[in-house]
């Protein structure tokens, strides 16, 4: 039977360890949590943390793996690269992978290989990005260089609050290293992002949708995605062959990516972020419903080196949203209201009542996240963007 070493073993990947046996693997798991829920549906666990490059090499060789992969996730990702490197197995080339992990050997790429990118700089310490502060022109984002989900991201319009933003930019990287951006204005009401599949080093699928944000809790955190993408054609065909040219210059060979992009007002393409590894908040279970497809098993079979078909079409209307508070508390019910209702398809919940809830600071506090399918374009937009309107959250002393 052959062996497949799976890093990482949340509550999001189990799916990754099911399908692996599904298809006749023997699976290995190594996270460093001791309660992850993956545990428990691997045929072995190792303890081990997956940013450790070194000890899973050691497990991957006890082992004798056959195949390796980090589903789902931007820290491990680097290390299931180097170790297929070093054993021989599929794999994207590392120093893609790692170029594409840290946020500022990202923009280092893209400048060097003639994309648009904001002006940015990377720092290891809050004195020197201090002092270099006034270099730049503001509006800028702060982040750490090694987080995904908008963990530890600010945007500063003016120097105040500058020595914060850096604690909590520096907080959130494993690291300790920050980014500073200058930040770039869209063309379009919403940034593109989503996943995109790669086969052979082309783009087979393309989950481009519109990322929304709620502007009144975290304008930097998405809140849902919704399909399909509100570009024109020839806006929409620049992002294709930017994506294309990055897969190209990069040495990208198989997998997804989870991507976003902003058009600027002077009609540039400027590629923010691309992860090696499939989007958070259950893209690959949006893009099933899209694509009619199955994104895990292709995430799968991509690690075992075998090659998936173009995919041209896609279902429209569908749409996600990540529940979120606007305040702490403690979880008491979610309220959908009967406009709401007829286009939910599915409803995934992580509280019951009694359980903590955080200000939605970063994609970790999401509550749950909704499915929905609309009628057509105009209502799904509608719906998405007044959600507040149609799903109450309810904490702990509130009124239903």
């Amino acid at each position: 039977m052959k062996k497949m070493l799976l890093l990482g073993g949340s509550a999001q990947q189990v799916i990754a360890i099911d399908t692996a046996r599904r298809l006749g693997l023997y699976t290995i798991l190594c996270d460093y949590l001791p309660d992850n829920p993956g545990q428990f549906h691997a045929d072995r666990f190792y303890q081990t943390s997956t940013t450790d490059k070194e000890a899973v090499l050691k497990i991957a060789q006890d082992e004798d793996i056959d195949y390796i992969i980090a589903y789902a996730s931007d820290p491990a990702a680097p290390t299931a690269a180097y170790v297929a490197e070093k054993l021989g197995l599929p794999t994207n080339p590392y120093t893609a992978v790692e170029t594409l992990c840290n946020k500022d050997l990202f923009r280092s790429f893209l400048v060097s290989h003639g994309f648009n990118a904001p002006r940015a700089q990377g720092y290891q310490s809050r004195e020197a990005a201090v002092a270099a502060i006034g270099t730049f022109e503001f509006p800028v984002i702060i982040k750490p260089v090694d987080s995904s989900g908008s963990k530890g991201a600010t945007v500063l319009h003016d120097p105040a609050g500058l020595e914060k933003a850096l604690e909590y930019a520096l907080s959130y990287s494993r690291g300790k290293r920050i980014i500073i951006e200058e930040f770039i204005e869209k063309k379009h009401p919403y940034l593109i992002g989503g996943d995109i599949f790669v086969s052979d080093g082309r783009v087979i699928q393309w989950g481009l949708m519109n990322c929304h944000r709620d502007a009144r809790v975290n304008p930097l955190v998405p809140v849902g995605k919704s399909y399909p993408p509100l570009l024109e054609d020839r806006d929409l065909q620049k992002v294709k062959d930017t994506l294309q040219r990055l897969v190209t210059e990069l040495g990208i060979r198989f997998g997804p990516m989870n991507v976003e992009l902003i058009i600027d007002k002077k009609d540039r393409v400027y590629p923010i972020d691309i992860g090696p590894r499939s989007g958070g908040n259950m893209i690959p279970d949006l893009l099933g419903m899209i694509f009619g497809c199955d994104v895990v098993e292709m995430c799968i079979r991509a690690a075992m080196g075998t090659g998936c078909a173009e995919m041209t079409a896609a279902a429209p209307y569908y749409a996600t949203l990540n529940l979120h508070s606007e305040r702490k508390g403690v979880f008491e019910d979610i309220v959908f209201s009967p406009e709401i209702e007829p286009f939910i398809i599915r409803k995934n919940i992580y509280k019951k009542p009694g359980d903590p809830v955080n200000f939605f600071a970063n994609a970790a506090n999401a509550l749950g996240i909704v499915f929905f399918h609309f009628p057509d374009q105009r209502t799904m937009i509608d719906m998405e963007e007044n959600m507040h309107s149609y799903v109450k959250i309810l904490l702990h002393g509130d009124q239903k």
